[in-house]
């Protein structure tokens, strides 16, 4: 994708802290482009309700009206044709949600770069809008620590979601930079300031 602002891709394996590097690069002057968070935003359009409410019921909608994610969250990380039902129809939308907002940074001059948070950067192709990709490091055992402690789930629970993403080697060896997140936010934002200064630095010299 034709951009003159470099951009950015975060991955990693789940708990890594993809999120937390994301947040800094956002700090330091990226725009940051979370997809989580659009996805979020789009679970509760109209139209979006409607429609899960047309395959699976009212069960997925907390007693205020409102897209239970977590019941989401249940029937399709057990059925993998309702998982591919459902990214057909979310997918979409947030590409056109990520497109609007690169426009916007692009037209921002406070905004640097452009980060892209996103779960499933290489599954859908993100990996090859950006110019840099970013792989997040952090120990398994560390990994699964914070996510039981964020998300509840079991250690089986957490296995299973990593085997529905690309495996890890896959990952890091698409990677441009690796950033170590164990336990030191101090050491991370110090990694992470460096990178910045290079991606940047050698973006502009390309331009």
């Amino acid at each position: 994708m034709a951009t003159r602002k470099p951009i950015i891709g975060i991955a990693g394996g789940i708990g890594s802290g993809k999120s937390a590097v994301a947040k800094i690069l956002a700090e330091l002057g990226a725009g940051l482009i979370d997809s989580d968070a659009i996805n979020r935003q789009e679970l509760e359009q109209a139209e979006v309700r409607s429609t899960l409410v047309q395959w699976w019921g009212d069960r997925i909608l907390t007693p205020d009206g409102r897209v239970d994610r977590a019941r989401v969250a249940e029937i399709v990380f057990a059925d993998a044709a309702e998982k591919n039902r459902l990214e057909a129809l979310m997918h979409p939308r947030i590409a056109v949600q990520r497109r609007r907002l690169i426009e916007e940074f692009e037209g921002d001059p406070k905004i640097s770069c452009v980060v892209l948070d996103a779960p499933l950067l290489f599954e859908v192709g993100l990996d090859l809008w950006c110019d840099a990709i970013v792989f997040v490091e952090a120990d398994e055992e560390v990994r699964f620590t914070r996510t039981a402690a964020a998300r509840g789930w079991s250690r089986e629970e957490f296995h299973r979601r990593e085997r529905m993403q690309s495996p890890l080697d896959f990952k890091r060896a698409r990677a441009d930079y690796v950033c170590r997140n164990n336990s030191d936010p101090a050491a991370l934002r110090q990694q992470v300031e460096a990178l910045f200064s290079q991606i940047v630095a050698g973006t502009n010299a390309r331009a």
